[in-house]
């Protein structure tokens, strides 16, 4: 995998404070803590793909995590239950991305701080970061999550052939800047 867990990542502040909500509300939250620890890395890696900063990212993640311990749906399924927090993960970034504060991080500096199984996935990593955001999302979907183009058309609300074409170009854009390394 190219990056660690994003347990190891995200700031234990963040977890402490979602455990603290949790303690606050005396509720069973066996089914909270289990969905927020097997979809953690998700949301994050999807966070920081939109924000491309760290700090945002966690932020987002634990802004998820706090509306999927507040809502009222009842999930069909698992696969229910990942697509709704991937949506509401994009719809978040979505709202950040807007707001005036918004800044990226240095991904150099960030690859620095990361460890990777081997050195050929640093390059790799950096490489997806200088795509543009339309091509990194898919990516990061198809590649990283194992959604199916149709799928992913249905969370980013974009065709089907819109994803493939995406994907398809940042295959090449992939290919030209890993050339170049």
């Amino acid at each position: 995998m190219l990056l660690h867990k994003v347990k190891d990542i995200c700031d234990v502040t963040r977890i402490m404070s979602i455990k603290a909500f949790m303690k606050e509300d005396n509720v069973d939250n066996s089914q909270f803590a289990e969905a927020a620890e097997r979809y953690m890395d998700t949301i994050y890696r999807i966070a920081y793909s939109w924000l491309r900063n760290a700090d945002d990212a966690n932020d987002i993640t634990q802004d998820v995590l706090m509306k999927l311990y507040r809502t009222e749906n009842s999930f069909q399924s698992e696969e229910h239950l990942r697509n709704w927090l991937i949506r509401v993960t994009v719809n978040a970034c979505k709202s950040f991305f807007r707001a005036p504060w918004h800044k990226e991080d240095d991904i150099e500096k960030y690859a620095e701080s990361l460890h990777f199984e081997q050195p050929d996935y640093r390059e790799l990593f950096e490489a997806v970061m200088k795509l543009d955001r339309k091509y990194r999302i898919p990516l990061m979907l198809f590649y990283f999550d194992g959604y199916s183009t149709r799928e992913i058309a249905g969370l980013l609300g974009i065709s089907e052939n819109t994803v493939s074409t995406r994907l398809s170009r940042a295959r090449a854009k992939l290919k030209m800047y890993l050339e170049e390394v």
